[in-house]
C-alpha cells in the first residue's frame, strides 16, 4: 500500500521534523535547549555575522527565548555537544561522537592519499609534533603553532603546523574545546568529548543502520539521496542498501509537490499515523537564516514549499538578484518572501533594506505588521534599539492576491 501525502501534509511533516510547529514563545530551558539541537541533528555554524551567527539565527527561529549563553555552556561548560563537519561545520550532540569515529577513519585515509602529494612527507613530522606540544601543554590556536616566517596563502598553502591542526581535526584525534571570538581553540577529543562517548564503538553495520534511520527520522520522508545527504556520513550506495534491507519497516509514500507532480519517498511505516496527524505550525512570520536546516536542501525546499533561493555572497554585486545575504521568511507552512538586512551595531539598528514578498503573496496590513513585528523581536535578540525601514523597502509585488 502506497500512502499518498498532500503538498500541505507533506510541508506540515517537514516543519514539525525541523522544530517549526512549536510555539516560539515558550520558555526555553539549557536541557530544552540541548533537546532542540538533538531533535535537529545538527545547527550548522557560520563565520559571518551579517545579522547573526547562523547557528543562533537558527535556534531563535525555533524558540525566541532561546540565550547564546545556554549553547556556549552545553558546548563548553557540559560537554553535551561539539563541533564538526557534517555536510558543513556543525554542532552535534557528543552521544553521536561514535558514529563520527567511522566519518574520520574514511578522512583519514582519503587526507593520507592526497595531502601527500601536495604537503610532502614533511607534513607527517608536523602531525606529530603538534599533537605532542597539546598533549603535553595544552589547548592551542592555529595562530599560535604558525611558523613565523611562512607566507600565508590559500589552504592548499597552510604553513605544515596548521595542516596538522586541520588532519588532526578531521580525524577525530583533536576536538574544540571553545572558540575565543570565532577562532577555533584545539584540545586532545578525550579532554574535550565525555569518557563515555570518547570511548564508544560501534561496528559499520550499527553505524550506517543509525546514520540512515536518524536522517530519515528527522525528514519524515525522505528519498535514499537525501538521507545520504542528511548528515553526509553514509554514501549514496549504503543508504540505498539499507532501504532495501529494512523494507518491511517502511513504506513508499507519493507527495505532491507544490506543482502537483508526484514523488516517491520512503517512510517508517509506524510513523505513518503520526505523518499524517501533523497540526498546523505557528501563523507568526519568522525569519530563517541561509543555512536553515529547513532550506539546506535547496531542491527539496523547492519542491515543497515552491520557493527558489540561493545565497548571492559570492556572486558579483552587479549580478545579484536580491543582495549580499538575504534572509528568507516563513509564515506557517509557506516561505512568503526575503528580506536583505543588516545588523548595524555603531547605530543600533536593524536596517531593512528591502522586502520581497513572493508572487502571490499579499502585502496585507495585517501581514506587514506581523513582518515588521518579528523584525523588531530579532532586533532585541541582537542587541539593537530597534528596527529601522529604508525608504521603499517593501519592493512592488509581480502579483498579489
Amino acid at each position: 500500500m502506497v500512502t499518498h501525502l498532500s503538498n500541505p501534509q507533506a510541508r506540515r511533516i517537514f516543519l514539525q521534523r525541523q522544530g517549526l510547529s512549536r510555539s516560539p514563545s515558550s520558555g526555553l530551558s539549557r536541557a530544552g535547549l540541548y533537546d532542540m539541537v538533538h531533535d535537529l541533528g545538527f545547527v550548522q555554524l557560520d563565520s559571518i555575522q551579517w545579522v547573526e551567527r547562523a547557528h543562533h539565527h537558527i535556534l531563535f527561529a525555533r524558540n525566541q527565548t532561546y540565550k547564546i549563553k545556554d549553547l556556549s555552556h552545553l558546548v563548553e561548560k557540559d560537554r553535551l555537544l561539539f563541533e564538526h563537519w557534517t555536510h558543513d561545520a556543525s554542532i552535534i550532540p557528543s552521544a553521536f561522537f561514535p558514529y563520527w569515529k567511522h566519518r574520520f577513519r574514511r578522512r583519514e585515509a582519503r587526507i593520507r592519499e592526497n595531502w601527500a602529494k601536495w604537503q610532502g612527507e614533511s607534513y607527517e613530522a608536523a602531525i606529530e609534533e603538534t599533537y605532542a606540544r597539546i598533549r603535553d601543554h595544552g589547548p592551542v590556536m592555529a595562530r599560535e603553532v604558525k611558523a613565523e616566517d611562512h607566507k600565508s596563502g590559500g589552504w592548499w598553502n597552510w604553513h605544515p603546523s596548521k595542516t596538522a591542526l586541520e588532519y588532526l581535526w578531521q580525524t577525530g584525534k583533536l576536538a574544540i574545546a571553545r572558540r575565543e571570538g570565532f577562532q577555533k581553540v584545539y584540545d586532545l577529543a578525550e579532554r574535550v568529548i565525555p569518557a563515555l562517548h570518547h570511548a564508544d564503538e560501534v561496528d559499520h553495520n550499527a553505524f550506517v543502520d543509525w546514520a540512515c534511520r536518524s536522517a530519515l527520522t528527522r525528514l519524515g520522508f525522505a528519498t535514499a539521496g537525501e538521507i545520504a545527504a542528511f548528515f553526509d556520513l553514509v554514501t549514496i550506495e549504503e543508504a540505498k542498501a539499507w532501504v532495501l534491507a529494512n523494507r518491511e519497516e517502511l513504506d513508499e509514500v507519493t507527495l505532491a509537490t507544490i506543482d502537483g507532480k508526484a514523488r516517491s519517498s520512503f517512510a517508517f511505516a509506524e510513523d505513518l499515523p503520526s505523518l499524517t496527524d501533523t497540526t498546523e505550525p505557528p501563523s507568526r512570520v519568522r525569519v530563517l537564516s541561509p543555512f536553515d536546516p529547513l532550506i539546506r536542501d535547496r531542491n527539496r525546499s523547492e519542491r515543497l514549499f515552491g520557493f527558489f533561493y540561493r545565497i548571492e555572497i559570492y556572486v558579483p554585486e552587479p549580478k545579484r538578484q536580491y543582495g549580499y545575504y538575504v534572509f528568507p521568511l516563513l509564515e506557517g507552512d509557506r516561505l512568503i518572501g526575503r528580506v536583505d538586512m543588516k545588523a548595524e551595531r555603531k547605530a543600533g539598528t536593524l536596517s531593512v533594506r528591502k522586502l520581497w514578498l513572493e508572487p502571490g503573496v499579499k502585502a496585507s496590513a495585517g501581514r506587514l505588521e506581523r513582518i515588521e513585528a518579528e523584525f523588531q523581536r530579532i532586533a532585541r535578540f541582537v542587541g539593537m534599539q530597534e528596527a529601522s525601514f529604508a525608504e521603499g523597502w517593501l519592493a512592488e509585488a509581480e502579483t498579489s492576491t
